[in-house]
């Protein structure tokens, strides 16, 4: 990250076995952790009832997330924890265990899939002789790595900073020095930790008064696309979904598209042509993930702006995953905080993506019947193109839904005009009768209603 701030430890005396022993080690060998939650202990926790996840799901998940950013896992593991301890999160025991764990394998990393404190990252860090990593952490690193765009770096690091601002309560020791002040002649100087902390807020400024230039250049642009009025159809899903595959397929983007977890962070924006001659902007976004932090989210919020403007909104779920409703439910949560609300079924349509990995017996009908108050269904699959003739024409069908039909009847010299009718409108169907005359059924678009009245004056609506 650029302009990173490092703040020096003076612990290093007291640390001096373990960084040496750490140095040892490879710093990509990294070992998985996913702390799994008993039923007794969230109840304890006063937790809510939530979605069951399965622990293989999650484990994968988290495996998914290390290799993202291309480290060498080499050992991975469900740790049950009844109840969290506030000094290291685990149990000393299960501390131990996997202290020699780590030991055995040669892990420099340790990521713990789960949220950590600063008091319980640097005991952990101590135990194991390891760097250690939430999943806060590691999410803010793929982030980091993905980012291409100048927003996107700048979201990043908005949020990283935010990050390791938290990280500012951890109990350093040269947290305690005074800076500056004269003694009995003066007051206290500044602690090491307000002269930290002044420095990332200084930075934090810096980069939200960058980004309010960065963001209202993308609110002109989306003014001034407004001004040639095409729909925005926004893709969203939770990560490894399929979105930028599908956005591929139908768009021939050629965009980044991997079986990676954030394979794609920053928005990305392509015309399309629907079967009877719509024309869309289709938008590629940043997939979802559970527990995505608050400010994550936040700082996101302008990238996902294309999401809450868009005129319909496409979620691609994979439906073969184990975990594919909760993965849903995660999504909508997100949108919620987004002040989308998901009731308005019209305005979202679920994708059920990856219907080729389900076997023949297992998969969704081809018109599948959606819950009441919950969206339209259509199965799909992004790689090989099934149900994606079925997909776009239900999108054109809900973006036309109220433009005006309109029967015009052309004959004679008339017919000469009969490519008008196609540059001016969406040509539903046509018919030729025994006398020459053609019938043609077409939705006219606002910007070109005048033009079309003017010249087929005899237009007659359908409704």
């Amino acid at each position: 990250m650029s302009d990173e701030i490092e703040f020096p430890d003076d612990d290093a005396d007291h640390e001096a076995g373990a960084v040496t022993e750490s140095t040892e080690r490879e710093p990509d060998r990294t070992v998985v952790l996913v702390p799994i939650r008993s039923a007794r202990g969230k109840r304890a926790a006063g937790e809510g009832p939530s979605i069951k996840r399965s622990p293989q799901a999650r484990l994968e998940e988290a495996v998914g997330l290390a290799k993202a950013i291309s480290l060498d896992v080499v050992a991975a593991d469900n740790v049950p924890l009844a109840q969290p301890r506030p000094a290291t999160l685990f149990g000393s025991g299960k501390v131990e265990e996997i202290a020699a764990l780590v030991k055995e394998e040669g892990a420099g990393l340790v990521f713990v899939d789960h949220a950590l404190s600063p008091v319980q990252q640097r005991n952990l860090e101590k135990a194991w002789s390891a760097k250690v990593i939430d999943r806060t952490g590691l999410i803010l690193e793929i982030f980091g790595e993905r980012a291409q765009t100048r927003e996107g770096r700048l979201q990043v690091e908005l949020a990283h900073l935010n990050y390791q601002k938290s990280r500012l309560v951890r109990s350093w020791t040269h947290l305690e020095r005074q800076r500056g002040g004269f003694g009995f002649l003066g007051g206290p100087g500044e602690t090491q930790i307000e002269a930290d902390r002044r420095a990332l807020q200084e930075r934090i400024s810096r980069i939200e008064h960058e980004l309010e230039t960065v963001v209202r250049t993308r609110r002109l642009q989306r003014e001034s696309r407004r001004k040639v009025p095409h729909p925005i159809v926004a893709l969203v899903g939770y990560t490894n979904a399929g979105k930028s595959t599908l956005f591929n397929t139908l768009t021939d983007a050629g965009i980044f598209a991997e079986n990676l977890l954030f394979a794609t962070l920053d928005p990305t924006l392509r015309r399309l042509k629907l079967p009877h001659g719509t024309e869309i902007i289709l938008s590629d976004t940043v997939g979802f993930i559970s527990d995505l932090p608050t400010h994550l989210v936040a700082a996101f919020r302008a990238t996902l702006e294309e999401v809450i403007e868009a005129t319909l909104i496409l979620h691609v779920r994979d439906i073969a995953h184990e975990d594919s409703e909760a993965q849903a439910r995660d999504v909508e949560q997100v949108l919620g905080q987004l002040g989308i609300e998901i009731g308005k079924s019209e305005r979202i349509i679920e994708v059920w993506n990856k219907i080729d990995l389900m076997p023949p017996d297992a998969r969704p009908a081809a018109h599948p019947t959606a819950e009441p108050g919950r969206p339209a269904i259509v199965p799909i699959s992004a790689l090989t193109g099934e149900g994606i003739p079925a997909l776009l024409q239900l999108v054109e069908d809900r973006i036309t839904q109220d433009r005006p039909e309109f029967v015009v009847a052309l004959s004679g010299a008339d017919l000469g005009k009969l490519h008008r009718l196609y540059e001016l409108g969406e040509v539903l169907s046509r018919e030729d009768d025994a006398e020459g005359v053609t019938h043609a059924v077409l939705r006219v678009p606002d910007k070109h209603e005048h033009a079309f009245h003017a010249e087929f004056p005899q237009a007659r609506p359908m409704r």
